[in-house]
C-alpha cells in the first residue's frame, strides 16, 4: 500500500467522523472466563482464545501468558502498526524493521510483601530499530507522529478514566 492508497481508503471514514462526530465513538471490549482449573483466565482476543496466568515471578507455571506480558504485546503491535501507517503516509520506505517494549516491575508490590512497593509498571520502554535510508528529520517526523497517534501508548502515557465494579451472576 502507498500513501495514495492509504488516503484514498481513509477519506470516506475520515469525511463521515468530520460530518458525524459521534461516529467516531466506538466501545472496544474484552471478555475473559474465570471458569477453568488453576490461577487463569480465558480471554477471547477476536481470533484465538487466551490463557492468562500468573507471572512465574508470582508463582506462576509460565505456561500461561503474563498479563504484563500482554500488555506490551498490545503496545508494541500498536506501535508497529502505527509506525508502518504514518511511514506509508509520508512516503518513507522502510526495508525492513523491529519494535521493542519493555518494562520494569516490582513484584514485592503485586505480592503485597512491601506495601510500600508500587503495583503495576514503574517504567515502559519503547524502542524501535529500523533499516531505512531515510534523512534523520523524516526518522524524527516519524518518530513524533507514531507516538501521536498510537492508541495504546497515548493510553499508557495519559492515564483514561477507569472504574471498576462487581456483581453476582
Amino acid at each position: 500500500m502507498d500513501a495514495a492508497e492509504l488516503r484514498a481508503m481513509q477519506a470516506p471514514i475520515k469525511e463521515r467522523y468530520k460530518q458525524d462526530p459521534s461516529a467516531a465513538i466506538i466501545t472496544l471490549k474484552a471478555k475473559g472466563s474465570i471458569e477453568s482449573e488453576g490461577l487463569s483466565c480465558k480471554v477471547e482476543t477476536g481470533r484465538a482464545l487466551a490463557v492468562a496466568g500468573l507471572h512465574p515471578a508470582t508463582g506462576g507455571s509460565g505456561l500461561e501468558l503474563c498479563s504484563g506480558d500482554m500488555l506490551l504485546e498490545a503496545l508494541v503491535a500498536c506501535a508497529g502498526v502505527t509506525l508502518k501507517s504514518v511511514a506509508t503516509a509520508i512516503d518513507m520506505p522502510l526495508k525492513k524493521g523491529l519494535v521493542f517494549a519493555e518494562g520494569d516491575l516490582d513484584f514485592r508490590g503485586t505480592l503485597g510483601v512491601d506495601k510500600e512497593a508500587p503495583v503495576g509498571f514503574e517504567e515502559i520502554r519503547v524502542r524501535f530499530e529500523l533499516d531505512t535510508d531515510a534523512p534523520q528529520d523524516k526518522l524524527d517526523l516519524l518518530l513524533k507522529l507514531t507516538e501521536r497517534y498510537c492508541v495504546v501508548y497515548q493510553t499508557i502515557k495519559h492515564g483514561p478514566k477507569v472504574s471498576v465494579n462487581m456483581k453476582r451472576i
